[in-house]
């Protein structure tokens, strides 16, 4: 069993930056994060290989999220910039892929933490 342990969410205003991190308790050949909005389904945002290998992101991610993993820590970061109030959710991290079919469906992994909020006013 893998334990991750999310932090980094918090409320800022729109065009802020935030930065998640995702600790997993051993290493994983993946991990990603998802993000829910209140009343809506769970979305993928963006994943990464740990073993330095590719990144995804979903196209709301693309151009102003970055992903990175490193592996000395079995710590993977969200960098988050020029955030809008859409992206306002509950941002959870998964890990260990079983199935590389797409790293952005969450049926696809095996692990998740309990979430961090992400606020975003406008």
């Amino acid at each position: 069993q893998v334990r991750l342990v999310e932090s980094g969410g918090g409320s800022v205003q729109a065009g802020g930056s935030l930065r998640l991190s995702c600790t997993a308790s051993t290493w994983t050949n993946a991990m990603a994060w998802f993000r829910q909005a209140p009343g809506k389904e769970r979305e993928g945002v963006a994943g990464i290989y740990t073993d330095g290998g590719a990144s995804y992101y979903a196209d709301s991610a693309k151009g102003r999220f970055t992903v990175s993993h490193v592996n000395a820590k079995n710590t993977m970061y969200l960098q988050m910039n020029s955030l809008k109030p859409e992206d306002t959710a509950m941002y959870y991290c998964a890990a260990d892929l079983r199935d590389e079919s797409s790293v952005l469906t969450d049926g696809n992994w095996l692990h998740w933490g309990q979430g961090t909020q992400v606020t975003v006013s406008s």
